[in-house]
Formats: C-alpha cells, structure tokens, sequence
C-alpha cells in the first residue's frame, strides 16, 4: 500500500509539472486568438496542435528513458544529432524560455496593475520587483519548482471551476458561431506556445528516478487534460465576452479570477526558468550563480526593453515564441528520435514507432508555422 501511494504521489508531481509547464500565459491568450479567428476554427487548431505535441512529448520521453545520465534539451540533441543539432537546440531553447518568461512578466505585471490600480502604469516597477522575487525561487531549485508545481494546478483548475459556475449562464451561442476566415492562422502560434511542454519532460525524469516506467502515462494523461482545459476554457470565455475577450482573458473577468490567473502563469515562469537554469549547469557546465543569473536577470532586462516599445504585446510575443521556438524543437525532436533507437544507451520503458512520411509532413507544418511568425512579425 505504502509503495503504491508513493507512485500515487510521483505520477501526481510529474503530471503536475507537466500540466504547470503547458498551462501558463499561454492558455490566457488562447481565448482572444479564439475569438478574433471564430470558436470553431480555434478548435481544430487546439485538437491538431495538440495531437502533434502530444506525439512530439512521446518522443521526447522515449529519448529521454533510452538516454542514461542527467541531461536537459540541449545534452539530448548535442548527443544524437551533434554540435549542430545542439546548436539549434540551444537557440530554440533560449528563445522559448525568454520568450515565455518575457510573456509571463507581461501578464502578472500588468494583471497585478489593473488589479491593484485599475490600469497598467505600474506594470514596469511591477515586473521589476516580481523578477527578483522569482530569482530567489529560481535560487532553490527543484525544491522550490515541486512545492508551487502542485499549488498551481489547483489554482489553474480552481479557475477553470469558478469560470464554469460564474459565466456558464451567461454564454450566448451568437459568440461561439462566428468565424471570421482573416484571421484563419492567427490562433496557431498561440496555441501552440500554450501546449509546449518539451521542456517539463527531462524535470519530469529526475522526479520519477526509480518510477520511470509512469512516463508514458504522465505524458499522455497530462497533453490530454491541458487540451481538454484549453477547449472548455476558451468555449467558457468566448461564449460570455464574444470579440470583446482582451489579450490576458482574466484582466475582464474580475479581481479572483486576475488573482488565480497570476498564479498560472507564476507557477510555469518558476518551472522555465528552472528548465533553463538546470540546461545550463547540465549541459553548458556553467557555475551554479552563473546559470542563475542568466536565468534571472536576462528575463528582467529584457522585459524593460520590450515595455518600453508598443508593437510588442501579450498575445504577440505568445505567437513568436510558439512558433519559432516550438517549431523548431519539434523538429529537432523528430530527427532525434529515430537517432536515439539506434544509439541509445539503455532500455526504455515504452517505444513508439517512427513514420518518416508523417514526421516530415508535422516538420513542414512547423517550418511554414516559423515563416509566417517571422514574416507578419517583420512586415
């Protein structure tokens, strides 16, 4: 009984870690992608997306148990696809993170704003003081990222459960019919920045230690809640503020629910940066202070720069960031995998079959999914 409670105990911290890394900033902007592109359309870009990432976390898990050692991202491409792979790995890596903790600063900073003060002109001292904050959660570690992990999916939940109650009522139909074919892309960056959980995964593997064989259900149990979240979330918000849903969907539904949605977004911003600050240590062998001040005082700087330019918005760095970083770690994913079956070092706890025409077909979907970001981000 008791060794069955501590497996209980160990699928509930990796699918929480997973679940807390996924559902972020992302699934606040996910709503206004939605409404702007018509609920139906939003849809069909959560469930595709979401069939892919799920098959792209298989992968990487099946890479990560085949693959003895402790390693981030970066150590798995660096080992089964070379200094290039690794390269690109590290590039997308950087680039998500910062792109996800510069969206995560956006959002709690001008949440807490409009909470407190009922408009963003504190937005900037706001994200100042809670990126310290965050670097001395970032100081702890894995310590620090399992005791919030759990008290942010309750809170994700809890949120989800007190939109349910409070606006189900107040849905109309007329909201969730439109479609509007300008915007048929625009929810792709978005929703896939929201689904991204590469980065959980090698965390989820230093958790588990003797459990490995729970990865496979932590993985998928864990995509398809975050679908299935991220479906009633926006068929809930949609339906009760139509067009009018703002980029950080819970700054329009009141002061609990910009309370609860913060504490989304601080629990995926404690579990990247310390993704991030473990890739550095693991496998750029970094100094301990020096990986944690990359990974806590590069966010901030960027953030003021970013503030201080208007083009830049909340649902805008989401879609970059998705785009750019998710499509090309998805990728990289894909040629790792294959690699990995052949050199692998160990015997994995589950397998999952390789289809290259499948595989090149998803890595051209995310190659076109990077172009267009670049090109309406630059245009």
């Amino acid at each position: 009984m008791k060794k069955m409670d501590a497996k209980n105990k160990t699928f509930l911290a990796g699918i929480s870690i997973l679940i807390g890394t996924a559902i972020g900033a992302g699934v606040l902007g996910i709503p206004y992608v939605v409404a702007k592109s018509g609920f139906l359309i939003g849809v069909i870009h959560i469930l595709l997306i979401g069939a892919i990432i799920l098959l792209a976390n298989l992968y990487l898990g099946e890479i990560v148990l085949r693959t003895k050692g402790k390693h981030q991202l970066g150590g798995y491409a660096k080992k089964y696809l070379g200094k290039t792979g690794s390269f690109f790995m590290s590039f997308a890596i950087f680039f998500s993170v910062y792109s996800a903790i510069l969206a995560y600063l956006i959002g709690i900073s001008e949440s807490f704003s409009f909470l407190f003060f009922s408009n963003f002109n504190y937005s900037i001292l706001i994200g100042i003081l809670f990126g310290i904050f965050m670097s001395y959660l970032l100081w702890r570690g894995l310590k620090a990222l399992k005791t919030f992990e759990k008290f942010g999916v309750s809170a994700i939940f809890l949120l989800f459960i007190l939109i349910t109650i409070f606006f189900s009522k107040k849905i109309s139909f007329a909201n969730l019919t439109a479609i509007n074919t300008n915007f048929l892309f625009l929810p792709f960056g978005v929703v896939l920045f929201a689904l991204l959980s590469f980065f959980a995964i090698p965390e989820i593997n230093l958790v588990l230690k003797k459990d490995k064989i729970l990865m496979k259900k932590i993985l998928v149990f864990g995509t398809l809640i975050t679908i299935l979240f991220y479906v009633l979330f926006a068929f809930v918000v949609v339906g009760f503020k139509g067009i009018e849903t703002p980029e950080i969907a819970t700054i329009a539904l009141g002061p609990i629910f910009i309370f609860l949605g913060i504490f989304t977004m601080f629990t995926s911003y404690l579990a990247l940066g310390n993704s991030l600050k473990d890739h550095l240590i693991y496998d750029f062998k970094f100094k301990k202070i020096n990986a944690w001040l990359l990974s806590s005082l590069i966010p901030i700087f960027i953030f003021l720069l970013v503030k201080m330019s208007k083009y830049f918005t909340f649902t805008k760095i989401l879609s970059i960031g998705g785009a750019v970083s998710g499509g090309l770690v998805a990728v990289l994913i894909f040629l790792m995998v294959k690699k990995a079956k052949i050199k692998g070092n160990r015997k994995p706890e589950y397998k999952i079959p390789v289809n290259w025409f499948i595989i090149i077909l998803l890595s051209l979907i995310f190659a076109a999914g990077i172009v267009r970001e670049i090109f309406v981000a630059v245009r």
